[in-house]
């Protein structure tokens, strides 16, 4: 069985890929282009991406002789899965291992949007702070405010019970599946949530139906103080939209992990004072890398052995 893995795995993960499989790595970061997946697809039995790679319908045109994509992450926007269906290739992916990593991240980017953290310490290091001052940049108060979620998944619901149990955040959320929830009320319809919540944290999957479900119109409709999250995908947002809606000041600010077209930020998204970003850090942490690992390795074990795959996308 031959085995390429994408990027740089964690020393466990890869001692266990090297050992198991004689897993052969690449030796950069980068995604993988469309000339190097489809090229890995002739060559290999099984591959080991993870976001970014690009395994679109072009990818699929060649010799095909895979027969698995274990993605490495939950998302899986970067495959074409009907091409995968096609071409006889399963795809899995990596769930639940992500879910409290990237719920923390979602409440660390609400909170340094409120409270104007990372413009503060810009200040701060540019040598511009002069000292406290009753009004230094008062920002939004967080405890006791409306919370909007959308979608409530196993990531919405981290996020829901952090921020209702941690902060008394009051909780409504927009789904295509309701949830009986303790702290959340039935959904409610977009727009109806949009003009209730003081904070929006975006954290559904990506898809044809979500790929810009966050434009202008939906801008328009939030609050003038409310602030937009983003820890689901780049693509989710209309980011043009959303830089048009921060320059003019129509909502109170944003808090983004994700870009359209990473890893390239726009210029005026890195210019706005209001807008906190981050570098796709969401389950940058070595307990849930290794954790993710680790289900890719289940599926491939599986894989090998004939047996059903734990996890099918």
């Amino acid at each position: 069985m031959r085995l390429l893995v994408s990027r740089a795995q964690t020393a466990r993960v890869s001692a266990i890929l090297r050992d198991e499989f004689e897993a052969e790595f690449r030796d950069k970061d980068a995604p993988m282009t469309v000339a190097e997946a489809r090229a890995a697809l002739a060559d290999y039995d099984a591959l080991l991406p993870t976001l970014g790679d690009a395994f679109g319908a072009a990818a699929f045109t060649g010799p095909i002789r895979a027969k698995l994509l274990a993605n490495f992450g939950v998302g899986v926007n970067h495959i074409d899965l009907a091409a995968a269906r096609a071409a006889g290739i399963a795809v899995t992916n990596t769930p639940g291992a992500v879910t409290d990593a990237t719920a923390d991240i979602a409440m660390t980017l609400l909170l340094m949007s409120a409270r104007r953290a990372s413009e503060g310490e810009r200040l701060l290091r540019a040598g511009e702070w002069t000292g406290w001052a009753p009004t230094q940049m008062l920002g939004a108060h967080v405890t006791g405010k409306r919370l909007g979620i959308i979608g409530m998944g196993r990531i919405g619901q981290a996020v829901a019970r952090r921020a209702h149990y941690g902060f008394g955040m009051e909780i409504a959320y927009t789904t295509r599946s309701p949830q009986n929830l303790p702290f959340a009320p039935p959904p409610l319809p977009l727009h109806d949530l949009l003009a209730w919540a003081d904070f929006v944290v975006l954290a559904v999957p990506a898809t044809a139906e979500t790929r810009n479900m966050i434009g202008a119109a939906e801008l328009a409709a939030m609050r003038p103080h409310a602030h937009l999250i983003n820890v689901a995908r780049g693509d989710v947002v209309d980011e043009a939209a959303l830089i048009a809606a921060l320059e003019a000041g129509q909502i109170g600010g944003a808090g983004l992990d994700v870009y359209a077209k990473e890893p390239l930020v726009p210029e005026a998204l890195r210019c706005l004072n209001n807008v906190t970003l981050l570098p796709h850090l969401g389950t940058a942490t070595e307990e849930v890398r290794d954790a993710m690992g680790m289900m890719a390795v289940e599926n491939l074990r599986a894989f090998r052995h004939g047996k059903a795959l734990p996890n099918p996308v």
